[in-house]
C-alpha cells in the first residue's frame, strides 16, 4: 500500500540508459510550486541528451565481412559451448571437429587454404552432427574465438559471431 500525503503529488520518470531502467520519484506540492517536478523533468531530458552524445553507434554489421553479427548469449546454449571448447582447444565430442573449412561457398572473406576450421554445435534430437557448425580462423599464436561465423543451415549462411 502506498502512502500518501496530503497535497503532494508524486510523478514517476524512467530514463533508459544502454538497456538498463532507471527509475525516479519528483514529488511537487503546492508550496513549491511544481518547481521539483519541472527540474525532475529538465534532469531526466539532459541525462536523455546527455546519453544520446556519449553513445556510440555498434555496427550491426563485419567491416571485414558483410555479414551480420550475432551476441555469444545469443547463440544457442550448445554454440555457447563449442565456442568454450574452441577457446580451451577442446576436447571435441566430434571427430571432425577442427577440421580444415574450404569456404566453397564463398560467404566468408576469402583466405589461403587451410585458414578456416568448423566445429559442430549440436543439435538436440539429432542423431548425426545436424547443421550447425560454428566456423573460426585459424588463431596461430593468438585467441582461436577471435574471428568465428556462426551457420545454423550448414553453410547457406553465416553470421559474425562478435569477438
Amino acid at each position: 500500500m502506498r502512502a500518501r500525503l496530503p497535497g503532494v503529488n508524486v510523478r514517476r520518470w524512467w530514463v533508459g540508459l544502454g538497456g538498463v531502467i532507471i527509475a525516479g520519484l519528483s514529488a511537487c506540492s503546492p508550496q513549491d510550486g511544481g518547481t521539483q517536478a519541472q527540474t525532475g523533468q529538465a534532469q531526466t531530458q539532459q541525462v536523455q541528451t546527455q546519453t544520446r552524445s556519449t553513445q556510440t553507434a555498434v555496427p550491426r554489421t563485419d567491416p571485414q565481412s558483410g555479414l551480420l553479427y550475432i551476441a555469444v548469449a545469443a547463440l544457442p546454449r550448445e554454440g555457447q559451448q563449442t565456442l568454450r571448447l574452441i577457446a580451451a582447444g577442446g576436447p571435441f565430442p566430434y571427430s571432425k571437429d577442427g577440421v580444415s573449412f574450404g569456404n566453397r561457398e564463398g560467404i566468408l572473406p576469402q583466405q589461403p587454404r587451410n585458414y578456416y576450421r568448423e566445429y559442430t554445435v549440436k543439435t538436440p534430437g539429432e542423431s548425426d552432427r545436424g547443421a550447425r557448425r560454428i566456423v573460426c580462423a585459424d588463431g596461430g599464436n593468438g585467441p582461436k574465438t577471435a574471428q568465428c561465423y556462426y551457420t545454423a543451415d550448414h553453410y547457406a549462411s553465416f553470421q559474425r559471431i562478435r569477438p
